[in-house]
């Protein structure tokens, strides 16, 4: 089955490690076999990865579009999950915690990308009423 991407003018896509960009119209992509493809709202650049679960989401986003680096980024990855899990309460968040690891190890980056944003959101709505002073310090998000 083809993945069929619809680019907006001048839209970015990563595409096996190689960077894309569309051109001055809306385009239209058919993927006719398995790629490593990320949209260029799913980049995170290593500058926005600022925060203990965009680090996680920056290391799996490299294992996805970077696959044969993959050991060296799942080793931050392994190190940013289990701190960030040192840290969470909530089983509901703990459970995506253990999800994205399971997508991880059967290398289902994309899936993990997804939760990965999950955690974000619950960490960005912890930590929306902490000043920015302290919100560098803060250990239960």
């Amino acid at each position: 089955m083809a993945l069929k991407l619809s680019l907006k003018p001048h839209e970015r896509l990563v595409l096996n490690g190689a960077v894309l960009q569309n051109g001055d119209r809306r385009g239209v992509i058919l993927l006719q076999n398995k790629a490593s493809v990320l949209r260029e709202k799913d980049i995170m650049q290593e500058d926005e990865a600022n925060s203990p679960s965009r680090r996680i989401y920056f290391a799996v986003m490299m294992m996805y579009i970077d696959e044969a680096n993959a050991p060296r980024y799942h080793e931050a990855f392994i190190h940013r999950l289990q701190e960030f899990m040192g840290a969470i309460r909530n089983p509901d968040v703990l459970t995506d915690c253990v999800s994205v690891s399971r997508h991880v190890l059967a290398r289902e980056y994309y899936k993990a990308l997804m939760l990965c944003r999950k955690l974000i959101v619950y960490e960005d709505e912890r930590l929306k009423n902490v000043p920015a002073s302290l919100s560098a310090g803060v250990g239960e998000v």
